[in-house]
């Protein structure tokens, strides 16, 4: 029964990865998809972006970023996380004890690489939930940044840099705030 759970999930996480990359092939290609987005998103982010556009994107990046973080938070073993982190840096102060022993190092990296598969195997479950939306958001961005006149924000950054950086500094305040691994 475990492993029909676990070729389930895998299935799942392939099955999404399936319809982002379909998404993003056929974007231009099938109009349904595109003008689908574009309805739902022009009257509320376009909008947003129409009214000012470096506060409508830190707004809508503000929003994409908490929903993410909520479903990161609460779609994934938050307890095995801290755990497998806590082990992580336990591996990694006894690598530094056996610096001058590469027999006894390579083992704790080998044991350190162990950890890879698990925590994407945790974590992934909310990138799943977060994955399509996400996709379809930055097609639309593309496309309505591009039907501006690709706007520079603070007369510097493209759409995509403004967004790449103001997530990860909104993203690293919720985190802490909402204590998520």
């Amino acid at each position: 029964m475990g492993n029909q759970k676990k070729e389930g999930r895998f299935r799942s996480i392939l099955l999404v990865f399936l319809l982002v990359m379909l998404i993003a092939l056929f974007w231009d290609s099938i109009p349904i998809l595109k003008d689908t987005v574009s309805a739902l998103l022009d009257p509320t982010a376009g909008a947003l972006l129409r009214w000012n556009l470096e506060f409508g994107m830190m707004l809508i990046v503000m929003v994409i970023t908490i929903l993410t973080t909520f479903v990161q938070k609460y779609l994934t073993d938050q307890n095995a996380m801290r755990e497998m982190k806590k082990e992580q840096k336990e591996l990694q102060e006894e690598m530094k004890k056996y610096k001058e022993h590469p027999e006894k190092l390579m083992e704790l990296q080998k044991k350190q690489m162990e950890f890879i598969p698990k925590m994407l195997k945790v974590s992934f479950r909310g990138t799943t939930y977060t994955m399509v939306p996400f996709v379809l958001f930055f097609r639309w961005f593309s496309d309505y940044f591009v039907s501006a006149g690709n706007p520079k924000f603070f007369g510097i950054f493209t759409w995509f840099w403004f967004y790449f950086l103001f997530s990860i500094i909104i993203s690293s305040i919720l985190r802490k705030i909402m204590k998520v691994v």
